[in-house]
């Protein structure tokens, strides 16, 4: 039996969609339900910022999660597909009448992906303040906490709701396939024929 871990939401639901497609039959979590076990298969519905987590430890044999989560977290995982689903993007917003200026002596930068900002800004020998934060980072540029923000963005609605805008892409995203290194040789027949479905069937073969 192979274990799947699966971010909550959309993502979980259309990640089901392509096994239901490739296994020509429903899965379906009960109500309230976090476990759904068939024959072949565990799902586990967990928060999308644990499935590498749960993947890494090995509570889970694979995993699907956004690639900005891999990025920010860097467990030593194996990317095993982009299933291009969930696409964003992982963007710098600032204050809509405002232009992004890189060249300031000081910037202060609210996010919840302080490596991937880090990273990008270091990169870049871009001096910058860091400040964590665990939501409602459109509020930070209002309030004076910080100058700009870095934030996943799907339409730029809910920045510009708040009087932001994008301003420059960091890095796009999508829903990757991934697994547990050692499960990946304990159980490499079936975690290789599944991978083999879905790329197929993301084909449309």
């Amino acid at each position: 039996m192979l274990t799947i871990a699966l971010p909550k939401g959309r993502i979980a639901d259309e990640s089901l969609g392509i096994f239901e497609k490739i296994f020509d039959r429903k899965f379906v979590f009960e109500e309230r339900k976090l476990i759904l076990e068939t024959d072949n298969f565990r799902f586990l519905l967990v928060r999308n910022q644990d499935v590498p987590t749960y993947v890494y430890h090995q509570a889970a044999d694979v995993g699907v999660v956004g690639l900005d989560v891999l990025e920010e977290q860097k467990l030593d995982l194996i990317r095993l597909l982009d299933l291009g689903i969930g696409k964003c993007k992982v963007a710098i917003g600032i204050k809509c009448d405002e232009e992004l200026d890189l060249d300031r002596p000081s910037l202060k930068v609210a996010t919840k992906m302080t490596n991937i900002a880090r990273d990008y800004f270091s990169k870049r020998a871009v001096p910058v303040e860091i400040i964590k934060l665990y939501g409602s980072i459109e509020l930070a540029p209002l309030v004076g906490l910080a100058d700009i923000i870095v934030d996943i963005v799907e339409t730029g609605e809910t920045m510009k709701q708040n009087g932001l805008k994008p301003a420059l892409t960091i890095m796009e995203s999508s829903a990757h396939l991934i697994a547990n290194k050692n499960s990946f040789f304990a159980k490499k027949d079936e975690i290789l024929s599944l991978y083999e479905k879905i790329s197929g069937a993301l084909n449309g073969s």
